[in-house]
């Protein structure tokens, strides 16, 4: 199946330098591509050539795309087309398609949700292994019931993120786990022969947490899985004091769906919008509405920072913001979050949020939002209230 020692990639023909990650965000140590997927494209290249030159009838699936590299270096280096390509977050997708617009090569390929469409007949999957097993295990899982019996997994990740349970998983639904050479940090993996006696699905997961008298709903790729986060438990003592009246809230980066159900569990007259751009947080915020009966109070929206919500129309918004990108540890997220609450919230309405003591946020959330109090401290967590005044 391998052309080349992965050590000598042979990927002439496209160049990564020209993927940018916008609307995501960019940075000098941010990138758009790394060594895996140059070397998932490089192992995966007489696969993906086969099925270009016809001898494979099959078709190519991608998923945990990050801004394009794989799909499209496959159809850029094969001349593929009718890829099917997966990406839990939406700045990603929008990448993606700006992306291969400006390079022409926007008819290659449609962007899919993770189910099992996506890899129905499918002989050929890229994969860009996640660090979560609990989203390794929902993919597999769908791959193994989906995808042709013959499909051949070519997945990779950054050695410094693989781990032994990884291939364990992956033995669960696959007959083999074949790890190839290391090069630049990283490595791949060969997959194939699904089981017949793999596990049945079990995605989403959920568990009854007992501090919110709520049960929690998470697919694999959600932010602390069915668990309730420790700052978000330390910004919800403080639901009493948000904004008493409002009619309205938005859970800003939704997550498992714990605030917006908390939220509208202690306010019977609420009406909440649960926003995340990752498709998993969206999809288990459902779930968590639907098991506590409160899907006619909660409403999920997968969206890019509220791009899609009106200037001024908010009067509660409440967020835990993430402090990293991918594995970077970066301010990034946070900044355009509180940003895209400035731009929603209308005058007096509050933004609500909790974050890691060390990162001091105030002043960013004075200068970008407004008046802000720091309303609770512990050793770990800092939580704020900030009010928008025009």
């Amino acid at each position: 199946m391998q052309d080349r020692e992965p050590g000598t990639p042979d990927l002439a023909g496209f160049d990564f330098a020209q993927l940018r990650r916008f609307p995501d965000i960019e940075a000098e140590n941010l990138f758009a591509h790394d060594a895996t997927d140059e070397l998932i494209l490089t192992t995966a290249s007489s696969a993906l050539a086969a099925v270009a030159a016809g001898t494979d009838v099959g078709s190519v699936a991608i998923v945990g795309e990050r801004y394009g590299a794989l799909t499209l270096g496959a159809a850029e280096i094969h001349g593929l087309s009718g890829i099917k390509v997966n990406q839990d977050g939406i700045s990603g997708e929008l990448a993606l398609a700006a992306n291969a617009q400006r390079l022409g090569l926007e008819g290659s390929f449609t962007s899919m949700a993770l189910n099992g469409e996506l890899f129905a007949g499918a002989t050929v999957v890229l994969w860009q292994l996640p660090r979560s097993l609990e989203e390794l295990a929902e993919t597999a899982e769908l791959i193994n019931a989906h995808a042709a019996p013959d499909v051949q997994i070519i997945a990779g990740g950054r050695i410094k993120h693989m781990t032994l349970a990884m291939n364990t998983v992956l033995g669960h639904y696959f007959n083999q786990v074949i790890p190839g050479r290391a090069w630049r940090k990283s490595r791949p993996l060969v997959v194939s022969g699904p089981r017949e006696d793999a596990p049945a699905s079990s995605f989403p997961h959920s568990e009854f947490n007992q501090a919110l008298g709520l049960t929690l709903c998470a697919h694999g790729a959600t932010f602390a899985g069915t668990k309730l986060d420790i700052g978000t438990r330390f910004l919800l003592d403080f639901e009493p004091q948000m904004r008493p009246g409002a009619a309205t809230a938005i859970d800003l980066g939704c997550g498992n769906g714990a605030i917006a159900a908390a939220l509208a569990t202690a306010r019977p007259g609420l009406q909440v919008t649960a926003t995340d751009q990752s498709a998993s947080a969206v999809a288990s915020t459902e779930a968590t509405a639907l098991v506590n009966g409160l899907d006619g109070r909660i409403t999920s929206v997968r969206d890019d920072a509220m791009e899609g919500f009106a200037p001024a129309s908010a009067e509660l918004v409440v967020l835990n913001p993430p402090f990293h990108v991918g594995a970077t540890v970066h301010a990034g997220i946070a900044l355009k979050l509180f940003d895209a609450a400035a731009r929603v919230l209308a005058p007096g309405g509050e933004l609500w949020t909790v974050y890691n003591r060390h990162l001091d946020y105030r002043a960013q959330l004075e200068q970008r939002v407004g008046r802000t109090t720091i309303i609770g401290r512990n050793p770990k967590f800092t939580v704020a209230v900030s009010r928008k005044v025009s």
